[in-house]
């Protein structure tokens, strides 16, 4: 069986406390289920182009996905880390302003971009939805313009495993991480390397450098076992309320 075939209903979907149909009552989310469709993308291809008609608005219901600008020299920045219940695209933009690729297989809810518009503009739910989540994606990307741009490499290592916990955490039920905390990693050391601006050299000393103080351990090439999360927060240079130290 798939697992779109194990997604009958949306009322069973993994996602469903918070995607965009988090606020949803049972008649809008009948109108939702009634114009959803489904799609798997391989890990590697293409989900969005930018500069190209975006004709499906989604959800990410499994796997990760970048989000990236290329740069006229052939250079390419990752901007974004989309994990499940994520969304791609903007209801009233008909292009994509990113590349938005597969990391890994991705599973999508998709819904035809003028429909789910017009649901946007009849269901307060949603649109409200819409609304925060837009929001809690600039709090993040405003926090990761502090790690882009004025932390060191083992920091930025560090918070980036620390973000990749809390993400991961929410998704699996909306609680702040354990204290031991095991990551599956989304994402190639490459890939991690290239979404902090760094080389996948320096990532791969910072991630050893992490291990040897005993940080994380790294049972796996794509897992890695945080013993003390508040620990590792502080490494990445957060206070003891979880904000970035300025």
């Amino acid at each position: 069986m798939s697992k779109i075939d194990r997604i009958s209903r949306c009322d069973e979907c993994p996602i469903r406390h918070n995607a965009v149909c988090a606020e949803c009552d049972a008649a809008e989310l009948a109108m939702l289920e009634a114009s959803k469709s489904y799609m798997t993308i391989p890990a590697g291809a293409t989900i969005a182009s930018a500069g190209e008609p975006l004709t499906h608005l989604s959800s990410i219901i499994t796997g990760c996905a970048t989000m990236s600008r290329t740069l006229e020299d052939g250079r390419r920045q990752t901007v974004g880390l989309l994990l499940p219940s994520n969304f791609i695209g903007r209801p009233g933009r008909e292009c994509s302003i990113y590349d938005v690729e597969a990391a890994s297989e991705v599973t999508l809810c998709r819904f035809e971009r003028r429909t789910f518009e017009r649901m946007v503009q009849d269901t307060p739910h949603i649109a409200a939805r819409l609304l925060m989540m837009t929001l809690d994606e600039l709090d993040v990307a405003r926090e990761w313009a502090v790690v882009l741009g004025r932390m060191t490499a083992r920091e930025k290592v560090a918070a980036f495993f620390v973000s990749l916990a809390r993400r991961q955490a929410q998704t699996d039920g909306g609680r702040p991480p354990a204290r031991t905390t095991t990551l599956k990693l989304p994402l190639s050391r490459e890939a991690i390397a290239d979404h902090l601006g760094l080389t996948i050299e320096t990532t791969s000393r910072q991630i050893t450098a992490l291990r040897k103080a005993g940080l994380i351990e790294t049972p796996s090439l794509r897992a890695v076992l945080i013993p003390d999360f508040e620990k590792l927060a502080l490494e990445a240079g957060e206070d003891d309320d979880g904000g970035i130290v300025a």
